[in-house]
């Protein structure tokens, strides 16, 4: 298989499942061990495109992330919703400097580990999409500050691969009394840095591996991420307002029991 096909599937990944709770980094790292694709590069190429995906949110969201900023002197609710993003990531920061190389060089290698992980995290999705508590909170752009900092605490749970991001944060959010949709909306605005922190990460820590001929072909799995994580953010929430997150949980667990299937048929 030629590198730009490859890219252009992990790139399709990548945006489809970035913002939508069945762990994007486990639908990657399942996506590149059934293409054979080494690691190293791809390793960086899977963290770089993600970029591209959260280009797709700043977009969409452009016009009311614009106001939030331009009214940062004068009005306090812009302030407060700046803070309460920052809030939440701080957390997963924290935790991401400090055990960066044993989540890349352990975590990340465990297929097994991967595949169990969607698994449990379907279950726990349609437990929460059944018996879910009252919500309390509908406004993304207005959270307490106690329920961004729990957001941000459930976050830490995805640096496991297979337990998802959005995941881990839709599900933190709605269990602390936070709406679905609002939920959903507050993860998209925590992906914007927590991504662009990972982006940077990485990109320092890989720099070596960035050449002149492998730019282009990051640069196809940045536009086709981009492009497929437009149409998701554009669609998701009423998706989820509408059919709730049980899809998603049975998505996860067919997910986990293909991989293992795939894992049990080569040996482990």
């Amino acid at each position: 298989m030629s590198d730009w096909i490859a890219a252009v599937i992990l790139g399709l990944v990548e945006g489809l499942t970035e913002f939508i709770p069945v762990s994007s980094t486990g639908h990657l790292l399942l996506t590149k061990k059934l293409l054979g694709l080494p690691s190293g590069f791809w390793d960086t190429f899977s963290v770089m495109i993600q970029l591209g995906a959260i280009l797709a949110v700043v977009v969409i969201y452009f016009q009311r992330l614009w106001g939030v900023f331009i009214r940062l002197p004068s009005d306090p609710k812009a302030r407060w919703f700046a803070a309460s993003v920052l809030i939440s990531v701080l957390p997963s920061m924290v935790v991401a400097f400090f055990a960066h190389d044993f989540i890349k060089t352990v975590l990340f290698e465990s297929i097994g580990l991967i595949c169990v992980m969607l698994i449990v995290g379907g279950v726990i999705l349609l437990l929460v999409d059944r018996w879910a508590p009252t919500p309390k909170e509908d406004d993304a752009m207005n959270l307490s500050w106690k329920r961004a900092l729990g957001v941000g605490f459930c976050q830490i749970l995805a640096m496991v691969p297979g337990v998802s991001r959005s995941g881990a944060t839709i599900v933190g959010g709605v269990m602390i009394g936070i709406d679905r949709r609002a939920a959903a909306e507050f993860s998209f605005f925590m992906a914007i840095p927590t991504m662009v922190g990972a982006f940077v990460l990485d990109f320092w820590e890989n720099k070596d591996v960035l050449t002149s001929d492998n730019l282009g072909i990051i640069a196809i799995g940045f536009v086709v991420s981009f492009l497929s994580g437009l149409v998701v953010v554009k669609t998701m929430l009423d998706f989820i307002n509408r059919f709730g997150l049980a899809p998603y949980g049975w998505w996860r667990i067919g997910a986990g029991l293909v991989g293992l299937g795939v894992l049990y048929a080569h040996g482990g």
